[in-house]
C-alpha cells in the first residue's frame, strides 16, 4: 500500500475534507469511542511529538516497542481494527468536539508546514529516531484508520 504523503497539500486538503464530514453525531462503524474523544485521540501524537504531554515510557518497553511494535506503526501495513493503543492514548473524560476538530486542524496543517526535511531523523518518544517516511506513515496511517473508523 503506498501511503499517501502528508507533507504535500493534496494529502492535506483530502485529510481535511474528510474532517469536515465529521460531526458531534457520528457514529463509530466499530470500537467505543465516540467522535470527540477520537479527535482527542488522534491530537495525542502531535502532543507527542511536540512535548505538550510527556511520555514516561520505562527504557525496557521502548526496546519492546522499537523491536515489535515501531514495524506496525510505521511500516506500510494498515492498522487492524480494534488495535490496542498505549495508555497515553486513552481518551476517559468527556471532550469538545469543535475544540478537538480546531486542534487536529491546526495539527496537521503545522506537520505539513515544517515539512519533511523538519522530521528527518527526528527522535520519536517511542520509537527513536524515525526518517521522514516514516513519521509520513505513522501520522497518515492512525489518521486513516479513525477516520474510517467513523466512515469518513
Amino acid at each position: 500500500m503506498a501511503i499517501p504523503n502528508i507533507f504535500k497539500q493534496e494529502t492535506i486538503d483530502s485529510l481535511l475534507s474528510r474532517i469536515e464530514k465529521l460531526t458531534p453525531q457520528t457514529q463509530p462503524l466499530w470500537g467505543t469511542m465516540d467522535v470527540a474523544k477520537m479527535l482527542a485521540h488522534v491530537n495525542v501524537t502531535y502532543d507527542l511529538n511536540e512535548g505538550r504531554i510527556e511520555s514516561k515510557t520505562p527504557f525496557i518497553m521502548k526496546l519492546i516497542l522499537k523491536a515489535f511494535v515501531k514495524p506496525v506503526v510505521v511500516g506500510e501495513k494498515s492498522y487492524p481494527k480494534n488495535s490496542r493503543t498505549a495508555p497515553v492514548f486513552l481518551i476517559t473524560s468527556e471532550k469538545d468536539f469543535e475544540n478537538e476538530k480546531a486542534k487536529l486542524i491546526a495539527n496537521i496543517k503545522a506537520v505539513q508546514a515544517k515539512g519533511e526535511a523538519y522530521f528527518e531523523g527526528r527522535e520519536s518518544s517511542s520509537f527513536g529516531k524515525l526518517t521522514s517516511k516514516e513519521w509520513n506513515n505513522l501520522f497518515y496511517k492512525h489518521l486513516d484508520h479513525h477516520f474510517s473508523q467513523f466512515g469518513v
